[in-house]
């Protein structure tokens, strides 16, 4: 059921302290004694979810319902990263919703905003991004996987999309279609898993985030109606949203970086002694970490700088984060040695994670190719 306006305003975050303690107390609390059974056993972290909704993890970046600025999405950014530091699944889902609601902040579709993004902001309502196949066509990589064809009051929608994150039955999700065969007509709209013609399977098993509600969605003569439009043209809309949609993906980044390199600290000492030899250290990964946060934050600060160097930066800036992470978990697993090939180690789970971060899309083959076209893609 949608949350009522009530219901949205009773889970808004207390007044008082800071959005990133709440989160970090939430991740201590009621997430790191959870990490093992959603990394090895695919719980989805919904409690958890929930939890961060309420703390406000979800708000920064919807005008008017964060602490600071109207749009803060570097205060986003930094709450997620908080998440990752304990757990990659629960920080991508965390990413999902994110997206989810900047989906929502950025629609001049006037009702759709006021029915669903105080949900979006609390956590009352859950979305995910299903956006995946639109950005690597929008690139070239792949082909537009959902067509539809106009009926009164909305459309009819047919195809498959292999991989939408963080939905289960009732969670919302983004969607791109051509509309009655037009290849230079394609719409963005919101579905809703478990609506009629909208079905979802466990999509596969995967060897990390294996907990984050992944779905193979089914449209089989779905109904998408006018009010879940959220741009007919795409175009304008994919260009307005995507900074920020890729920006919010260094919070994942961010946060296993420094916990790989404080779970280096944390190494017996003798073990600390004889890693010194090694080629890349915490501090090495720090430094870069830090470098990288502040070029973010930067960016975060104009999320809707049109302008083709802006966006170079922001592809740049999400691609040194999955080099980072991948640096990172590669330099904690030698520094971890034996240890680290234990199975459920917290070292090698790192390391799976690390690989996400580097092929969820814009993956970095997809950032590489934009980049070479001048992020024109």
């Amino acid at each position: 059921m949608i949350a009522h306006a009530d219901e949205c305003r009773a889970h808004r975050p207390p007044v008082g302290d800071s959005v990133i303690d709440r989160v970090r107390d939430i991740a201590a609390a009621e997430l790191r004694p959870l990490v093992g059974r959603i990394d090895e056993d695919g719980v989805y972290p919904l409690a958890i979810l929930r939890s961060l909704g309420k703390a406000g993890a979800f708000a920064q970046h919807h005008e008017g319902r964060g602490e600071s600025r109207p749009v803060d999405l570097g205060l986003a950014i930094r709450a997620m990263s908080v998440v990752a530091q304990e757990c990659l699944s629960t920080a991508f889902c965390t990413w999902c919703q994110d997206a989810f609601g900047w989906y929502l902040q950025n629609t001049e579709n006037a009702a759709l905003r006021s029915k669903l993004q105080d949900g979006a902001a609390s956590g009352a309502v859950l979305g995910g991004t299903g956006l995946s196949n639109p950005m690597k066509a929008l690139s070239g990589i792949e082909a537009l996987r959902l067509r539809a064809r106009r009926v009164a009051g909305g459309f009819r929608v047919d195809g498959v999309l292999p991989w939408v994150s963080n939905i289960e039955d009732g969670h919302y999700f983004g969607v791109c279609f051509a509309a009655d065969n037009d290849e230079g007509r394609w719409v963005a709209a919101l579905a809703r898993l478990g609506a009629e013609g909208v079905s979802g399977r466990q999509a596969t098993k995967f060897i990390a985030l294996d907990a984050t509600a992944t779905r193979a969605v089914t449209f089989d003569d779905a109904f998408i109606s006018d009010d879940d439009i959220l741009a007919d043209p795409l175009a304008p809309f994919a260009a307005r949203i995507r900074p920020g949609f890729i920006l919010l993906q260094t919070g994942m980044a961010a946060g296993l970086i420094r916990d790989s390199a404080a779970l280096m600290r944390a190494l017996p000492e003798r073990t600390r002694e004889t890693n010194a030899h090694l080629p890349i250290g915490p501090n090495e990964i720090e430094d870069r970490l830090g470098a990288l946060e502040e070029t973010i934050l930067a960016l975060a600060a104009t999320p809707h700088d049109d302008s083709r160097d802006f966006l170079e930066k922001v592809l740049r800036a999400r691609l040194e984060g999955s080099r980072l992470s991948l640096d990172a978990s590669q330099a904690l697993m030698l520094h971890a040695g034996a240890r680290a090939y234990i199975s459920g180690s917290a070292y090698s789970r790192r390391l799976r994670e690390s690989y996400f971060i580097a092929i969820v899309t814009p993956a970095t083959k997809h950032l590489l190719k934009d980049l070479a076209a001048g992020a024109a893609g």
